[in-house]
């Protein structure tokens, strides 16, 4: 979990360095990072045995597949466009927030109510939030309102994801969130594509699709590996990554506001994991 972390921030790094930098178009490289990473599961699936072709286009829910695949869509168009202005620290941050909405919205969607104390643990998770924007304290950033988005296409995402986790094999439910990206992506960088890039950054473009593959490659084998109860935590880690690479590649020094806010939701977020293990080895026993 956490080199799959610290592959995602590299992810997020490049993205924001040929945006911002080199001046590639984020639909662009929005649809380059699905389509390479659409290349290798492709190839390499196959070919390690676990399941073949025909296997990744076979799914019981097509829907609910077909709905989570445009959120994960549309989590990272407004992801890639929100690091293209603020710093990588601020929008992790924002992304903390997605498992403590997640634990909020399972209870009248999905009967998972949380009890008082991890309700206490959401509220000081939004406080957190509160931090780090400071509405009415500091200007704001429009830029955040892509943040947010992302953040809230990616709280639809993880919900969807839970309700039909047990229908399809993991791999097929990434095969069609990255078909559903090479699809939907291909009309908007084919009418903003460029060529007149240098070598470099055509690497760079296209080892976001290698990060992207590897980084849930090992998400994914992390929860096979352990409890999501314990290894859910270390995905906080990020922060750390996201804040060193800032720092070395665009030389943006997080906040005392987003560093104390980072530090609330991350506390209120490793709190709530660890009452959901609390209560679920509870009720056993009841």
């Amino acid at each position: 979990m956490i080199i799959a972390v610290t592959v995602f921030s590299g992810l997020d790094t490049t993205a924001k360095y040929v945006g911002t930098v080199s001046g590639v178009p984020v639909a662009q490289l929005i649809w380059l990072r699905f389509f390479v990473q659409f290349l290798l599961l492709l190839v390499f699936v196959p070919a390690l045995g676990v399941l073949s072709l025909g296997d990744l286009f076979r799914t019981k829910r097509p829907g609910w597949q077909a709905a989570r695949s445009v959120m994960m869509a549309l989590t990272t168009v407004f992801n890639f466009v929100a690091l293209q202005y603020l710093r990588l620290d601020q929008t992790v941050t924002i992304m903390f927030l997605s498992p403590l909405l997640v634990a909020l919205l399972a209870g009248p969607l999905q009967g998972e109510w949380v009890g008082l104390r991890r309700f206490v643990a959401i509220l000081a998770g939004f406080a957190g939030i509160l931090i780090v924007v400071r509405p009415g304290f500091a200007q704001f950033d429009p830029a955040l309102l892509y943040s947010f988005a992302a953040m809230a296409a990616y709280v639809v995402f993880a919900l969807i994801t839970r309700h039909i986790a047990g229908d399809d094999p993991p791999l097929v439910t990434l095969f069609f969130s990255l078909f559903a990206g090479v699809i939907l992506g291909l009309p908007f960088a084919a009418a903003d594509w460029q060529w007149e890039f240098s070598l470099q950054t055509w690497l760079l473009l296209l080892s976001m699709g290698v990060l992207g593959g590897l980084g849930h490659y090992l998400f994914i084998l992390a929860y096979r590996l352990a409890p999501a109860g314990i290894i859910t935590p270390f995905m906080y880690l990020q922060i750390i990554s996201m804040a060193a690479l800032g720092y070395f590649v665009f030389g943006d020094v997080p906040d005392g506001w987003t560093a104390v806010g980072s530090a609330v939701i991350v506390a209120s977020g490793v709190y709530l994991f660890h009452r959901e293990r609390v209560v679920k080895s509870q009720a056993p026993a009841a």
